[in-house]
């Protein structure tokens, strides 16, 4: 029986030293859809990766409100790879540009308060016209008046 590729997709990467293959398979046919009424499907990935002649296997399973006609199996697998760009991308200018591993601050609500700081930071820098976060932390500090016009704070002379 020929496979759907409405329903299928398959990705194949090699980059980094490894080999990635990624399968997504959907479905309809799901069991709790009464009590979720906006549950539209359902989908398996696997993730085959092999490096250094070493293969591991991954099988995750994920819920969607995005119905077939919205996002068929490959779109599926491209929202998952662009989750997961966006979410490294976050994830290294938290821990690296900010220096959030290197701080040791672990006492009550604190580490929660630094880390809303931080994505607070990554927000704001969103909108300073720099090619990256570190460019934009480089251009505020050069330009005072511009990180306090972006917090809100008026310019006075």
């Amino acid at each position: 029986m020929p496979v759907d590729p409405d329903r299928s997709a398959t990705t194949t990467e090699n980059a980094h030293g490894r080999i990635e293959k990624r399968t997504l398979r959907t479905t309809q046919i799901l069991t709790v859809q009464q009590k979720w009424p906006g549950l539209k499907q359902g989908f398996e990935l696997t993730r085959e990766r092999t490096e250094k002649g070493k293969k591991t296997v991954e099988v995750v399973y994920w819920i969607t409100s995005l119905s077939p006609e919205e996002a068929n199996a490959a779109k599926l697998l491209h929202i998952d790879r662009t989750h997961w760009h966006i979410e490294n991308s976050l994830q290294y200018v938290r821990d690296v540009t900010l220096g959030e591993d290197a701080c040791r601050v672990r006492k009550d609500a604190a580490p929660q308060v630094l880390a809303a700081l931080r994505n607070t930071v990554v927000h704001l820098l969103g909108g300073v016209p720099a090619k990256n976060c570190p460019e934009a932390i480089e251009l505020l500090q050069i330009r005072p008046e511009e990180a306090m016009k972006l917090i809100g704070i008026p310019h006075c002379e």
